[in-house]
């Protein structure tokens, strides 16, 4: 008599491994990206620095601290959440996850009056006062627009990622037994938060 012995949940498993390692992997190409930037940042610095510390003055330090605190505060809603959905409680742990949302739009409405205070005194590149500034000054705020545009634009994915799973946990295709979707949000919402508090003294604390 032959007998098959199968592993309870062996194929789920292998997936959220396969899962897991497939977002560290993509973070890692996330890390190699902004650690290239953040070296030429710091090469340019190097070549410019009283030109970087004069620029760095128009930054407005007070909502650059604002903002890590509201990041950092979601990092621990994120956290919560995966916590609360592996206890069962999907309830609480969409709730965190709404704030978790909440900090990202409220981040980048902090970030959208900051830019818009940079228009309003010509320090966006291709405007006339922009074009006045000297090298090193321009190279900075290019620096700086980029740098943070696209730190912004990871802030808006993570979010979308992170309602996808609201969404999911609500059908309970997401679940304290099957929570690797959650998990890979919060990695990646934690990578957004890591860039984050290398970009605020780069930029906002030179003096």
């Amino acid at each position: 008599m032959n007998h098959t012995f199968t592993l309870p949940n062996s194929g789920h498993n292998y997936d959220a491994k396969a899962s897991k390692l497939g977002m560290w992997l993509f973070l890692y190409t996330e890390l190699l990206l902004f650690g290239g930037l953040f070296l030429v940042y710091m090469v340019y610095r190097s070549l410019n620095e009283e030109a970087f510390l004069l620029a760095s003055f128009n930054l407005d330090v007070w909502m650059g601290t604002f903002n890590t605190v509201v990041l950092l505060t979601s990092s621990m809603t994120v956290a919560m959440s995966i916590t609360a959905l592996q206890l069962g409680d999907a309830k609480k742990s969409i709730m965190l996850l709404w704030l978790t949302i909440a900090a990202a739009l409220i981040f980048l409405v902090v970030k959208y009056f900051e830019w818009g205070a940079k228009f309003e005194h010509g320090l966006f590149p291709g405007m006339d006062h922009f074009n006045t500034l000297p090298p090193g000054e321009r190279l900075y705020f290019y620096l700086y627009f980029f740098m943070t545009g696209l730190h912004g634009l990871h802030v808006i994915v993570g979010g979308i990622f992170i309602g996808v799973v609201i969404k999911k946990i609500k059908n309970k295709s997401v679940n304290k037994n099957r929570y690797q979707l959650l998990e890979n949000s919060g990695l990646y919402w934690h990578l957004v938060d890591l860039i984050w508090i290398y970009l605020f003294p780069l930029f906002y604390l030179i003096h």
